[in-house]
């Protein structure tokens, strides 16, 4: 069920309003299946551009999704088994600076992310309804493992709607 204002801090609301879906398997299964096939029609000369200066790559932009999909589960895990302590923040511009895109492929980027995500649903899948109310504290707030799973889905929505609007403009 798609969590309740009451379960998720505001900021996290920006990324849950971009999921359709009501039921948070289903909504990483689909989003899966949408940027895949999007990001494999982007050509892979095209990962290490920048739509202007001091921007991420596309390839930085995917490794964000990925780095960021890895750290709201890993809260949500620890969340899952009763841990509700809050959980250290990251600065996403330094995790970007910092990961190498530039000696990777496009094609292996958008592997990582597949398998990210396939790791988040299985995770996921091994929830209990119960399990996904558990409560538990980030730096900006309290949220449900269920709302992190939203978060998830609706972060990755985000970033590809900046890859189509802003690097890849139809």
């Amino acid at each position: 069920m798609k969590p309740q204002v009451d379960e998720y801090p505001h900021y996290f609301g920006t990324y849950i309003a971009h999921v359709e879906e009501n039921d948070c398997i289903k909504a990483l299964e689909n989003t899966e299946k949408e940027i895949l096939t999007y990001l494999r029609s982007i050509p892979e000369n095209k990962g290490d551009f920048a739509y202007a200066p001091g921007k991420w790559t596309v390839k930085q932009l995917i490794i964000h999704v990925s780095d960021a999909e890895r750290i709201f589960a890993y809260r949500a895990l620890r969340f899952s088994r009763g841990d509700a302590q809050q959980n250290l923040s990251f600065e996403e511009n330094d995790y970007a600076n910092n990961c190498e895109a530039t000696e990777r492929s496009l094609q292996s980027v958008i592997e990582e992310f597949e398998a990210v995500r396939k790791a988040t649903i299985l995770l996921y899948k091994s929830f209990s309804a119960k399990t996904l109310q558990n409560l538990g504290n980030t730096s900006v707030g309290k949220t449900t493992v269920n709302a992190l799973g939203f978060t998830i889905s609706g972060h990755a929505i985000h970033h590809i709607k900046v890859l189509k609007e802003r690097y890849f403009k139809n």
